[in-house]
């Protein structure tokens, strides 16, 4: 039987729970003021200094944005970045993961202090450029997703849960006849799926945010992604030089109502497949790191 809380207790939980909806307004409120923001007219933002719930509703922001094919191709080139770079990456961390997490494995104690140095130092800027040209992979998506296809985070993560998983089951299945590639497909991928979704996150915001690795290796800016596109539609609206190509189209609109929509558009994409990962997402990170 549920006994009744104390005085002190219901005092802790008032308090505790007044402290957390504080917190998460002060988080929610910005994006707020953002989405608000963008749906506002251009006199409403400069005399309010935030904008909750716009008082006339504009979309010359959006109207703007998409105005011409440029941000459907860019949210095109995107969309197939991320999806082909998420995959590559989780096929080939998955693999090294299974492979270092096994402790059979000779040398796995120097692969591993290989991976964890990369994470300290790298080969910096103009050596990682030079093998991607000598690669042949400029101009190309490929430019975008092989360089970094693992991500020495990750990987630590996804080996870390594949050591937590009970031994027996790998032992039982090889008395049943599977072999490793059974094994890892069959038994370590399926009871994995905490760990997968969440470095899948991990993996599609960092492929949905890709801008540096686009400005360096795409000179066609028919294969520009979306942030490149996003980026140069502020700098046109801010009145500041910058490359317009493919761009010609534009007309310069109001400089912070498209700054907010840019944001929306920009975020809206992963808020949205954020919540179908949720549940699976604490887990997967607690539990890829509990051991080392």
């Amino acid at each position: 039987m549920v006994q009744d809380k104390t005085l002190g207790s219901r005092l802790f939980d008032i308090v505790n729970y007044t402290l957390l909806s504080l917190i998460g307004l002060v988080t929610i409120l910005p994006f707020i003021h953002v989405i608000a923001g963008s749906f506002t007219t251009v006199t409403e933002l400069a005399t309010k200094q935030f904008v909750i719930i716009p008082t006339v509703w504009s979309l010359d922001a959006y109207k703007y944005i998409f105005s011409t094919n440029t941000l459907f191709r860019a949210l095109g080139v995107s969309v197939v970045v991320t999806l082909f770079g998420t995959l590559f990456s989780m096929l080939l961390t998955a693999l090294m993961a299974y492979g270092l997490s096994r402790k059979d494995l000779d040398g796995r104690g120097g692969i591993m202090f290989m991976v964890v140095f990369t994470m300290l130092f790298s080969g910096g800027l103009i050596p990682t450029f030079l093998v991607v040209k000598e690669l042949g992979m400029i101009d190309s998506l490929t430019a975008l997703v092989v360089p970094t296809a693992i991500n020495a985070f990750n990987l630590i993560i996804m080996r870390n849960f594949f050591q937590n998983l009970p031994e027996g089951l790998e032992e039982s299945a090889k008395i049943d006849g599977c072999n490793d590639w059974g094994i890892l497909f069959r038994i370590v991928i399926p009871l994995s799926m905490p760990a997968i979704a969440t470095i899948s996150l991990f993996y599609a915001v960092t492929y949905w945010n890709t801008y540096i690795t686009a400005i360096l290796y795409l000179n066609d800016a028919a294969k520009w992604p979306v942030q490149v596109i996003l980026r140069q539609i502020v700098i046109l609206a801010s009145g500041l030089t910058a490359d317009t190509s493919g761009m010609e189209d534009f007309v310069r609109p109001p400089e912070q109502t498209v700054k907010m929509a840019v944001i929306v558009v920009a975020t809206l994409p992963i808020l949205l497949v954020y919540p179908f990962l949720q549940k699976h997402f604490a887990k997967g990170a607690l539990l890829g790191s509990i051991k080392g």
